[in-house]
């Protein structure tokens, strides 16, 4: 009889299919005794499809349901969307977190918002740091990318070794942190990977990711040629792109300015960390406000148009400490993130408008990406020399190009996953989806995380839509309508005029009730349902809405 060997597992639970909401899953051991490891935890943004709800993030039960198991949660950097909902899922796990330093500072920063005590469960890694919990062996592997302390993850067991690469590109001169280790991911490639999981984000993308030294120059030369005030917006946590901004201030003698909180947050942790020294001063904006526009420089949040980041608040004149006039400019240093072109471009509009000159992508080199070209793609292949690859972090139409490219570059089993497969890595000639975990997606609704379906959203989703109607009858002693019944809606179209639309709720009402014994109180339940459907579709005959409604039934 043969013994059952030891599996090597792979799951994500969010990340797969989607570009947001990372969080993987590993497990090493036999089916019944295995143990298991998180990688990442992130969120990400809802649209206006739901109405209420800022965070998305993935569901944990599966792994909940395993946290006896669970020896820690390992973290590749200080995105959103692979930290943002550490303080929505920690507390249910309860798990060790690694993390190296400026990651650290941040998560410390997300718990105490929460109130969340994480007493001594956060341990602070080293640059090319390992960890070892359980079966895995975990080495740190410094990549580059979009914010300080990327990581690569070398997870070996003693039935091989799986590269989880993170989100990365290649930067010949990223400005601030280290560079690719390249020395050492072709080690990893020389002794051999089971398969290797891989950021898919820019596979579309010919060429190369470029530079943040190139962006340095060509803003210096925006910068150079601009007499006025300059209001320069950016991803808060590109700390690379911030100290290039600090750079081109200097250079064009100008005093520079912080605007927004997350950018202060930035800031300070980088400088906790022994970044951005030896750079100018920033002062106070307040401050700012008081010096010639010809000498100053504002970075701020808010370059997606966000309600309230900074830099809608500037363009819609409501921030109390930045004044924005015509002649100034304004560069959003990023990129326009598909679903934000809409908002984008009205705040562009805006500022056109109140003739402002507005500086993007569209029109100059003011931003490369975080996430590896086609070209970086090809050298981390031959560096690695993988046998088999599993495209993550990407939309379907990422993922299977991402096969298509693989296939390309010679690896012999490239394999597609989504959200909730489990992948057996080991045993095998190459990995296969052997299983399926429960999936799902967590919504933060106010201070409350909700589930996708919860009945909270479809109420107000439907609001959203159809708007809202109240109706509430009054029934006397002797089982009789006692007055007219009340009736409220809210966002329920009515050409202006609305006695029409009430007359023919009222007769409703009154036709419903001559069919039910008001005295009786055991059909209570069955007049209130009725009511409900009857207006319900009585305003829709007339208005084309179906309100979510309402019905108060009141014995007087």
């Amino acid at each position: 009889m043969n013994k059952k060997k030891e599996e090597f597992i792979f799951c994500p639970l969010g990340g797969s299919g989607e570009i947001g909401m990372n969080m993987n899953l590993f497990a090493y051991g036999k089916q019944e005794n295995r143990k298991w490891i998180i990688v990442d935890i992130g969120v990400t943004f809802a649209d206006d499809t739901i109405p209420g709800v800022d965070l998305i993030y993935p569901d944990p039960g599966f792994i909940v349901d395993k946290k006896n198991d669970l020896l820690g949660l390992i973290l590749t950097h200080a995105h959103e969307d692979h930290i943002g909902a550490i303080a929505h899922i920690w507390p249910k796990l309860m798990c060790d977190i690694y993390a190296t330093p400026f990651t650290s500072v941040l998560i410390k920063e997300k718990f105490k918002e929460k109130k969340i005590d994480l007493g001594n469960k956060l341990k602070i890694v080293e640059l090319n740091g390992k960890v070892r919990l359980g079966p895995f062996k975990i080495e740190f592997v410094t990549l580059t990318h979009s914010i300080l302390e990327p990581n690569g993850l070398s997870i070996t067991t003693d039935s091989g070794t799986v590269l989880h690469t993170g989100d990365w590109k290649i930067d010949p001169n990223p400005l601030i942190g280290d560079k690719i280790n390249e020395k050492r991911l072709k080690a990893i490639g020389d002794e051999g990977i089971l398969a290797m999981i891989c950021d898919s984000t820019n596979v579309f993308s010919p060429g190369r990711a470029g530079s943040e030294s190139d962006v340095r120059d060509n803003l210096l030369k925006i910068m150079q040629n601009r007499t006025k005030r300059i209001i320069v917006t950016s991803f808060a946590s590109n700390v690379a792109r911030m100290e290039s901004i600090f750079y081109c201030a200097e250079k064009t003698g100008r005093k520079i300015s912080l605007v927004g909180r997350s950018m202060h947050r930035i800031y300070k942790a980088a400088r906790q960390c022994g970044y951005l020294k030896d750079l100018l001063e920033p002062i106070d904006p307040r401050d700012a406000k008081k010096i010639d526009r010809k000498k100053i420089l504002y970075l701020c949040t808010g370059s997606q148009g966000e309600p309230n980041g900074a830099m809608k608040r500037i363009s819609n004149y409501t921030h109390p400490d930045v004044i924005i006039e015509s002649g100034d400019t304004v560069i959003f240093s990023s990129k326009i993130i598909p679903g934000n072109e809409k908002k984008l471009y009205k705040l562009h509009n805006l500022l056109v408008k109140n003739r402002i000159d507005v500086v993007s992508e569209e029109n100059e080199f003011v931003h490369v990406s975080g996430h590896p070209n086609r070209d970086d793609l090809k050298d981390m292949y031959k560096w690695v020399k993988p046998k088999s690859i599993i495209p993550v972090h990407g939309e379907h139409r990422h993922m299977i190009e991402h096969i298509n490219f693989a296939k390309e570059m010679q690896v012999p089993y490239p394999v597609q996953v989504e959200n909730g497969d489990i992948v057996q890595l080991y045993p095998g000639e190459k990995p296969q989806v052997v299983d399926r975990a429960p999936v799902g997606k967590m919504l933060v609704d106010g201070k409350i995380s909700v589930g996708e379906d919860s009945q909270s959203i479809k109420e107000r989703v439907n609001i959203s839509f159809n708007g809202f109607l109240e109706i509430t009858i009054l029934i006397d002693s002797s089982g009789a309508l006692a007055k007219k019944p009340i009736i409220s809606y809210k966002g329920i179209p009515t050409n202006g005029e609305s006695s029409d639309f009430i007359f023919d709720l009222e007769d409703k009402i009154r036709s419903v009730c001559k069919t039910f014994s008001l005295k009786n109180s055991r059909q209570e339940q069955n007049l209130i349902e009725t009511l409900r459907t009857d207006c319900r579709k009585t305003v829709k005959d007339k208005t084309g809405k179906r309100p979510y409604t309402n019905v108060n039934l009141i014995r007087i």
